[in-house]
């Protein structure tokens, strides 16, 4: 039986008026707390609110707008400060709802979309604090919350520790790419044996296909577009997909797994992504450039995928296709990327030494998707 919101949670308002806290935050569309971007020179923050541990924060400013309430759930012992324009709240009594479920609740895609039918309907689509607490959700007996707030903490305690185990491996590669090509190397004076050539010499780029709009579904083939490139990898998810049909026509934008793939518009310009394993054929979108790694990408993928990282090439990137939200480069701009070439024998060394670093990394990548699917097939049944 759905319950009123509101008859569980009790608004706070305690403001900053010694200034004790200073640690000012905002909340992202992934709904966690986020140092604030907002200027605050000269700004008197006495009157901002103060978020405690197990309290909650809301922004309903942009809700029909963006159709999500960014919410958060403060789970530090350190307080924060929010703008005094956010909504803050806590459970009443936690013997009967756990914060932890209840923040399970607001991560529920449907109970953002439940949310964009109380918006206001005026140009910034806000909804205040009432409707808010009037809308509805479930609560089970305290027993079935901790059981599955205790499923969906051991899936997000091992998606947790495999992003600390990537992060390891990817600064162990990185290190290694650092000692190899680039301490103590000197573009100006390079090393005998080694020269300066283009990072088309390496590999060549291909243009993703121009799907068709009305080709897109939510099932499918899916398609790599620039906005799935995020983290130096792609979520599948969040891929729209296209027919089987239309594969054939798009053949020459098919992705390999340990393919690498880079944004080539936009803001996002110079991102990088390699391709995580994915049991059906997966395509590359325009805008969206494919290296071209051969037969069997995983053999020259380390050095590539490690050098587009270096800041010398990012840099290389947006001097050419510049860095506003019309940032454009084509395919031979970035195959003309002046690199330097140490002999084959060293660079082969370093590609057989991190391979297994890629393999694992990419590992892990995929292992932290599927427990990312199953905590949203999880939040789906928290209403059913």
């Amino acid at each position: 039986m759905m319950k009123r919101l509101g008859d569980y949670i009790r608004p706070v308002d305690v403001r900053n008026r010694d200034l004790k806290v200073t640690r000012l935050m905002g909340i992202n569309i992934e709904k966690r707390f986020m140092p604030s971007v907002a200027n605050v020179v000269g700004t008197d923050l006495s009157n901002y609110k103060v978020v405690s541990k197990g309290q909650f924060a809301c922004n309903l400013m942009h809700v029909g707008r963006d159709e999500k309430i960014p919410v958060a759930l403060q789970k530090d012992d350190e307080p924060i400060i929010v703008s005094p324009a956010y909504v803050v709240f806590e459970v009443v009594d936690t013997n009967v709802l756990l914060t932890e479920y209840l923040m399970m609740w607001f991560s529920r895609s449907e109970f953002d979309r439940n949310a964009w039918f109380y918006t206001d309907g005026d140009v910034r689509g806000g909804m205040d604090r009432d409707a808010l607490f009037d809308m509805r959700i479930p609560v089970p007996a305290i027993e079935k919350q901790r059981e599955i707030v205790a499923e969906y903490n051991t899936l997000q305690n091992r998606i947790e520790t495999n992003k600390k185990l990537i992060a390891t491996l990817e600064q162990t590669a990185q290190t290694l790419y650092r000692h190899t090509f680039i301490d103590n190397i000197d573009p100006n004076n390079l090393p005998a044996g080694w020269r300066m050539g283009t990072l088309g010499e390496y590999s060549t780029v291909k243009s993703g296909f121009a799907f068709k709009s009305d080709w897109w579904q939510t099932a499918g083939i899916p398609v790599i577009k620039i906005g799935n490139i995020d983290d130096n990898t792609i979520d599948y998810s969040a891929c729209d997909c296209v027919d089987e049909s239309h594969v054939d026509i798009a053949k020459k934008s098919i992705a390999n797994e340990y393919s690498i793939v880079i944004a080539m518009t936009g803001a996002t310009l110079g991102k990088i992504a390699l391709v995580p394993q994915y049991s059906k054929v997966v395509l590359v979108n325009q805008r969206v450039g494919l290296f071209d790694l051969g037969a069997n990408p995983k053999e020259k993928a380390p050095f590539l995928y490690y050098l587009l990282q270096q800041d010398f090439i990012q840099d290389e990137i947006f001097s050419v296709g510049g860095d506003s939200a019309q940032a454009n480069v084509s395919n031979s701009d970035i195959e003309r990327i002046k690199v330097p070439y140490p002999p084959k024998e060293i660079m082969n060394e370093f590609n057989g030494q991190c391979r297994c670093l890629l393999e694992s990394i990419s590992y892990h990548k995929q292992e932290n998707q599927t427990l990312t699917q199953m905590q949203t097939l999880l939040l789906s049944k928290m209403g059913v």
